[in-house]
């Protein structure tokens, strides 16, 4: 899948208005790619543990107030998150050297996180080789129509859109429906490994379920784990909606398309304070991820402060970042995201 990234970078490098291909920054990622055997396990063992405990102390606080539970759910929830970004590095196979051991740790995270590892990693990969390709949307992305697809949309499709596209059901159905029900169901595209995939995350969880309400009883366990997963996902659901749909971005067509460019420019360095940077495990350096998704996440910071390649990328900020939440639409003449009402007086 890399050589293909590679292949494809250097293709469209040749295509780019005929610019000379830049291929120094091949040897600056070069240096973070090999993932060290002792951070990773002792970040997977501390993120295990944390989460465990939380989980645990929201067990405890259950006899005391269900708000203190509530509360603590957002920790636990952030630590999820954490073990999301681990188990999307296992997919990239950017945290252990070996295959089959980030395969079956995948595996064991995708129970976790309510996502079965297999299909989840294949749509991903397929979203690094087409981010920002206006042609190739449609498989790992967040639905985004350029202006004039919309205009010369029926009726119907419109309203599918910008039901889509709003707030409450990107941000509050979306995250109950895909890690609850969405993902317990194989798709007409998965391949023989995707479906088995799924039916392991599914035996996984139902295992976990029966054992923990056996254990503690059924409506101590779904007041723990639904906050939990609920929260987890509004999460990450904003992680990947925000690392893409911001200004300024790029976007483009496959004649123009370049896989340095569309890498640096169209993947936001969302710069979060420093606790919000640990729970979400770097992921903010997107720019240098979609560089190079070989680089573990605990060496993301350290490519972009090390190497004055990226001084020059403008960070989208914690508070300003939520100004995206308003973008819609990409519109190939201005080259920006724009809202429903800009294009509405535009």
């Amino acid at each position: 899948m890399y050589l293909c990234l590679f292949i494809g970078f250097i293709m469209s490098s040749l295509n780019f208005q005929n610019e000379t291909p830049d291929t120094s920054w091949v040897q600056i990622v070069k240096k973070y790619n090999r993932p060290n055997h002792v951070t990773s396990w002792v970040q997977l063992s501390a993120n295990l543990f944390l989460y465990s405990l939380a989980w645990f102390l929201m067990y405890l606080s259950l006899s005391i107030s269900w708000w203190i539970t509530l509360g603590l759910s957002i920790l636990a929830a952030g630590m999820l998150v954490r073990l999301f970004i681990i188990y999307h590095d296992l997919g990239h196979g950017s945290f252990f050297k070996s295959r089959m051991l980030s395969n079956w740790m995948g595996i064991f995270l995708g129970i976790l996180t309510f996502t079965p590892y297999y299909s989840w990693s294949n749509n991903h990969h397929i979203h690094h080789e087409t981010v920002g390709n206006l042609d190739k949307r449609g498989i790992g992305d967040v639905w985004t129509m350029t202006v004039s697809e919309f205009k010369e949309s029926s009726r119907w499709k419109k309203i599918i859109y910008r039901f889509y596209r709003n707030p409450v059901t990107m941000f509050g159905i979306g995250p109950f429906y895909v890690f609850l029900i969405g993902n317990r169901f194989t798709k007409r595209h998965m391949d023989q490994k995707g479906r088995m995939g799924v039916y392991l995350t599914n035996a996984g969880l139902l295992l976990f379920t029966v054992s923990m309400s056996m254990l503690i009883g059924v409506k101590a366990f779904i007041l723990i784990q639904f906050p939990i997963i609920y929260i987890a996902g509004i999460l990450g659901f904003w992680l990947f909606y925000v690392q893409h749909q911001f200004n300024p971005s790029l976007w483009s067509r496959s004649d123009t398309w370049n896989y340095q460019k569309v890498a640096l420019e169209g993947s936001s360095y969302y710069k979060l304070p420093r606790i919000l940077q640990y729970f979400t495990g770097n992921i903010g350096f997107h720019h240098i991820h979609h560089l190079s998704p070989l680089i573990p996440n605990y060496n993301l910071s350290r490519c972009h402060h090390e190497n004055a390649l990226f001084n020059g990328i403008k960070p989208l900020r914690f508070w300003p970042g939520f100004k995206t939440i308003t973008f819609r639409l990409w519109n190939e003449k201005t080259q920006e995201m724009i809202s429903f009402r800009k294009l509405r007086f535009s």
